[in-house]
Formats: C-alpha cells, sequence, structure tokens
C-alpha cells in the first residue's frame, strides 16, 4: 500500500497523502492570518497559544472535491476567528446555553482546570454547558457557569435542549429490525439521548419499555435507538453498533462510536474498545443480557404481540414436522405445535373438527415428552402421520414451556400425563438458555404442589410467593404488559380455584380474557386466538364443577366442555 491509500493513523478519514496535504493548507492559512508559523501535527495545529483539532475538518475535506479543500480550510479557520470569545451577560447565557455531550477529549488537557463543572454521563461521554451564539457553538468555562449561577444555568440548558428541533424516521431493512433515526441540523440532536422517553414516545406512539431501549450517538447531529420490547433487540445491539460506528467515522461532528443501553434514567456503554488495535467488541453488562434472552425466548415461542407471526396452518404444520425429526428438536416441535393448535380457532374456533383435536394431542405428545419419560407415539397432523419419539426423565425445556405443557394435560384431561409433569423437580426448570422471573417458578410449584396433594400451607405459600414476585416493580424479565395481561392471570384464576370461590372465579374469569383481548387486540398470531392458561383452569373449575359458562372468547368451547374429547394415542391413563 502507499500513502495514496493508506488511512492517515491520526487523520483516518484521510489517507496518508491527503493528510499530509491538509496539514499543509492548515499551515499556510494559519501563517497567512497570524504571521506566527504553527505547529501542525497529527490530528492537531496550534498556533499562538490555540490548540486547533483538525478531526471534523479532515471529515468535511474527505467528502468534498480537493480542489476546494483550500476554501475549505479558510471557512472553518474564519468560523473559529467570528467565535464566541466570552463576557455574555448572564441573561444571554439563560438564554441561549443548551446542554451537549462531548467526548472526553474535547477539552485539552491543558485547559482542563477550566471546566471543572463537566459531569460524566457514561463511558466516552461527558455533559457539558454549550452557547448556542449566532454564528458558532462554543463550550462555556467555569467563569461562565460561576456569572450565570450553577443551577439556573443547568435549568435552562435542560429546558433549551427540550426545544431544540429535530426529525425522525424509521430504517426498516428486510430481516432486520427496526431501528429510529433522529437527525437535525442543531449540533444538539445528539444530547437529546438524555431525554430518550420523549423521543421514544414521539417517535412510537408509545411509552419508553421498562427494560429501556439501546441507543448511539455517533455525531452531534445524530443518534439512533431500538426500544427493547421483543427478542429483535439482540440483533439491533450488533446493527447499532455497525451503525454507529461508520457514522462516527464518516462525521462530521463524530461524538461516539459506543452502543449504550438507556435504563431508568442512566446511559451504561455496551462496548468495550481496543484502542491499541482498534477493535470494538459488545459485552452487554448481565442485567441486559437476562432481558435479552428472556426476550428471545418469549419471541421464539410466539408469545409477545410485538413480534409474533400470522397463524398459518400448513405452515406451522411442516414446521412442527420437521422439527420433531431433527436431532435436539423437540423445544422448536413443541412450540411449533402449541402454536399450531392455537391457530386452528381460526377456522374452527369452538374446536370441533377432529384435525383441531389431533393438533391439541400431538401438542401434549411434545410438551410430555419435553419434560418426562416417554415412549415413543404415532400421532396424526391433518394428513400427516408423525412419530413423536421417546424421551428420557430431563428437561429439556423452561418453566413456560413446562406450564403449557401442564396446561394441554388439563384441557385434554390427561392427567396421567399432569402427574408425570409434576414429577419434574423445580431446579430443573431453572436456568437453562431462557432464564424467567422467579414469579414463574414460584406459580410452577403451586401447582405442583395443589396436584400432589401437599399441605394447604404450602400451596398456599408458593401462591402467595408466586402473586408477591409478580409485581411489575419486582419482576425484570417479563414485559409489564405481558405479565400483567398474560402471565398473571392463570395464578389470579388458581387462587379463586383453591378458595372454592365461585362467583369471584367467574368474575377472574372474564377478566383474564379481557385482558388477553386487550394484549393481543386485532393481532393474527396464534395465541391471540387462544387464552392457553385461563381455559385450563376453566377446565379444571369446569371438572370441579364450578358453575362455568362454555360460550367465552378465547377458550373453545368443546375443549371447555369435553364434548370434543377424542381417545388419546399413546395414553398414559392406563398405564
Amino acid at each position: 500500500m502507499t500513502a495514496h491509500d493508506t488511512p492517515d493513523p491520526h487523520l483516518p478519514p484521510l489517507t496518508t497523502a491527503q493528510a499530509d496535504r491538509l496539514r499543509d493548507l492548515v499551515a499556510a492559512d494559519l501563517r497567512a492570518r497570524t504571521g506566527a508559523h504553527p505547529a501542525v501535527a497529527g490530528d492537531t495545529a496550534e498556533s499562538e497559544g490555540h490548540r486547533h483539532p483538525l478531526t471534523n475538518l479532515a471529515q468535511r475535506c474527505r467528502v468534498a472535491p480537493e480542489e476546494e479543500w483550500p476554501a475549505t480550510v479558510e471557512a472553518f479557520f474564519t468560523h473559529l476567528a467570528e467565535a464566541s470569545q466570552g463576557g455574555e451577560s448572564a441573561e444571554e447565557l439563560l438564554e441561549r446555553t443548551c446542554l451537549r455531550l462531548v467526548a472526553p477529549g474535547a477539552v485539552p488537557a491543558d485547559m482542563a482546570d477550566g471546566f471543572g463543572y463537566l459531569r460524566g454521563v457514561a463511558d466516552g461521554l461527558n455533559l457539558a454547558l454549550a452557547l448556542d451564539a449566532p454564528t458558532s457553538v462554543r463550550l462555556l468555562t467555569d467563569a461562565d457557569v460561576e456569572r450565570a449561577g450553577a443551577d439556573a444555568l443547568w435549568a435552562a440548558a435542560e429546558r433549551n435542549l427540550v426545544r431544540e428541533p429535530v426529525r425522525c424516521e424509521e430504517v426498516r431493512l428486510d430481516g432486520h429490525p427496526v431501528l429510529y433515526s433522529v437527525y437535525g441540523d442543531s449540533p444538539f440532536v445528539s444530547t437529546k439521548a438524555l431525554i430518550l422517553p420523549e423521543l421514544v414516545a414521539e417517535a412510537t406512539g408509545k411509552r419508553m419499555p421498562e427494560a429501556g431501549a439501546l441507543v448511539v450517538v455517533p455525531t452531534r447531529h445524530l443518534l439512533a435507538f431500538h426500544p427493547i420490547v421483543d427478542g429483535s433487540a439482540v440483533d439491533a445491539v450488533n446493527d447499532l453498533a455497525t451503525y454507529a460506528f461508520k457514522a462516527h467515522e464518516d462525521g462530521p461532528g463524530s461524538l461516539s462510536p459506543r452502543v449504550y443501553w438507556w435504563h431508568e434514567g442512566r446511559l451504561t456503554s455496551l462496548t468495550v474498545i481496543d484502542h491499541e488495535t482498534r477493535t470494538f467488541t459488545q459485552r452487554p453488562p448481565d442485567e441486559l443480557v437476562a432481558v435479552l434472552r428472556a426476550l428471545r425466548g418469549l419471541d421464539r415461542a410466539g408469545r409477545l404481540v410485538t413480534s409474533a407471526p400470522a397463524a398459518e396452518i400448513a405452515e406451522l404444520t411442516a414446521t412442527t414436522a420437521e422439527s420433531i425429526g431433527a436431532e435436539d428438536g423437540l423445544p422448536a416441535a413443541f412450540a411449533s405445535a402449541v402454536s399450531l393448535a392455537h391457530a386452528h380457532a381460526v377456522t374452527d374456533p369452538p374446536a370441533s373438527e377432529l384435525d383441531t383435536w389431533d393438533a391439541w394431542v400431538t401438542a401434549l405428545h411434545l410438551g410430555t415428552a419435553l419434560f418426562a419419560e416417554t415412549e415413543e407415539v404415532t400421532t396424526r397432523l391433518g394428513e400427516r402421520q408423525l412419530t413423536v419419539p421417546a424421551a428420557g426423565p430431563e428437561a429439556h425445556g423452561d418453566a413456560r414451556a413446562w406450564l403449557d405443557a401442564f396446561y394441554l394435560t388439563l384441557i385434554t384431561r390427561e392427567r396421567a400425563r399432569t402427574d408425570r409433569l409434576c414429577q419434574v423437580p423445580l431446579d430443573a426448570l431453572r436456568g437453562g438458555e431462557t432464564p424467567v422471573d422467579e414469579y414463574v417458578l414460584h406459580f410452577v410449584e403451586t401447582l405442583r404442589a395443589f396436584w400432589q396433594h401437599r399441605p394447604i400451607d404450602d400451596v398456599v405459600g408458593s401462591l402467595s410467593a408466586a402473586m408477591d414476585a409478580s409485581y411489575p416493580e419486582v419482576a425484570t424479565l417479563a414485559p409489564k404488559d405481558f405479565l400483567n395481561s398474560v402471565d398473571y392471570q392463570p395464578i389470579a384464576l388458581f387462587h379463586r380455584v383453591l378458595t372454592q370461590e365461585h362467583d369471584k372465579f367467574t368474575e377472574a374469569l372474564a377478566e383474564a380474557l379481557a385482558q388477553h383481548g386487550g394484549y393481543w387486540g386485532d393481532s393474527a398470531a396464534p395465541r391471540a386466538r387462544v387464552a392457553l392458561g385461563p381455559l385450563a383452569l376453566a377446565c379444571l373449575a369446569y371438572d370441579m364443577d364450578f358453575p362455568v359458562g362454555t360460550d367465552h372468547p378465547y377458550l373453545p368451547r368443546h375443549l371447555l366442555d369435553r364434548a370434543r374429547l377424542e381417545e388419546i394415542p399413546g395414553s398414559l391413563a392406563d398405564a
């Protein structure tokens, strides 16, 4: 490689040859202005006691024809000469000062004593106060802050930041999570990352999710974010990292190439930078890793309204069949089979057809095999004959999959399978690839204790623990709307089953179905069609002679009233 194609080590937007030419132009311009000989080396020019970083100038020159470089250099230093030199009144400072994110090197080390008020925000980001003058923007000094009053100035700067105009658009690429790009002419656009909830509400029409958002601030004029609402956030980390690195390299006004996590008002860097090799690695904190893994697990099972695909019976049938035959395919096959059973409610809402029953039975077989020792069994999906392989006693799924399997045994009244599932030790459902909040595990233990006829104090203790752990301020992994509208409803219903309060069970069932409908809305996802947990608890209550009506939305009538029950291949009833 030659100087004409090797990136300059100090001004990487340019080749070595281009950077040398730019330094010559800078030296000539400063010499003509001052008559003195400036020191121009690396990424800095020094003249008459003033230090001028050249990175932004290099970024501007990179996108301009080289014949225009002399004019670009002249305009750059003319702008600096006309910039505010200080001395503004307190009133003017309060009127024009705005919060501004800056890189740690924005203030030269030999001038740092005059900027003691700067605040650290996150790795690679400091917060400064900047005067937005008519022809320039300059960082305030300690003397400026003292003149206007620190408390009043910080408050005024925050108000002025809120008023800064920006534009926002969605960035959607096939196969990639949606990103939201916020940009504008203002040099304070990136600082709006400090008030990200307002941007999220403006761009998405929804509140900032409890898990927060991923955000990048590559330049002063640009930020991009992705709200953490589903499993797509895992891929958004890498997409934002690529986006930030390129925008930071291109400039102008480079700020940070890092990916940050905005959560509860704080920015945490996910990016680890090796400055010697100039390599970037994304290492989310453990708290965020747990959230991302939990959301990915919910996504894979089609549980989240934000990302669940539409119900397609033919496609789900094929996916289930393929997964059954794949090595270690049981978890995927079970998730697909549960979706398929739900999807039949599109064309057969009351579950009166044999194909619908076969789909529920296939899901039952797979759910049992996922957690308990079973023998090989042949089942049917439409015209397909499928063989569910024999399984050992070890658990292959998470706690929510166990709940789904348990619910299926109640719906199909396959009590021997309920017995086998309740023999799965709770510790076998902890950890794994998909972490869950503690309330899920407590509810699993509640159902196990109830079904195994343990002392009532054991059942009540586990149920109370599940309720206490399901408060939104306690649970940290499940999205709050999903927790309240979907996950908590079977807990509330079981409470009324346990207390034998028929009227209150009826009220709780109506509430659970209303919450289910409110969560899924007009989604065409399979799980929108049937409220699985409420259906299972309604079946249990029906079998206990509760006066459960059989005409409810999201509860297939003939599953609830036992009218559709058929012989189950491989039934364990007589085993």
